[in-house]
């Protein structure tokens, strides 16, 4: 899991990525994973906007980003395809979070990928009850 800083949803998201071009995305990160093998394997990043779990991407690669000031970090490779998900609250968090896989929200199908989530408050009422 990871913060969406500055981005209203999923769709803001896209639309900053696209700015960089074609070709996959890139999100560069401070450190490098301790778990990189098992996100090499079909792994994702969750994204949280405001609070609330709506997308993922599936990480491609890991790549070896120097940045302006000479520090190594870490260039998380990603599918341009965003995938929005169940929504599912998330408290506030710093750096980011593993995921066991059943803790993963379920992918929306497709006819409701464009639905507006519903806001944290009730989302967060029906996590509790088990149903997302």
């Amino acid at each position: 899991m990871k913060l969406c800083v500055g981005a209203e949803g999923p769709e803001d998201l896209a639309v900053w990525q696209r700015r960089f071009g074609d070709g996959p995305a890139m999100h560069v990160t401070r450190m490098w994973p301790k778990r990189d093998a098992e996100l090499l394997e079909g792994g994702s990043i969750y994204w949280v906007f405001k609070g609330v779990m709506l997308a993922r991407q599936r990480i491609l690669a890991l790549d070896r980003v120097e940045g302006a000031d000479g520090i190594l970090r870490c260039g998380l490779v990603l599918d341009r395809d965003l995938v929005r998900v169940a929504a599912v609250p998330r408290r506030p968090f710093q750096g980011w979070r593993y995921l066991a896989p059943g803790d993963a929200p379920p992918d929306l199908p497709e006819g409701r990928a464009s639905e507006e989530p519903l806001p944290p408050a009730i989302a967060a009422a029906l996590a509790e009850m088990g149903l997302r």
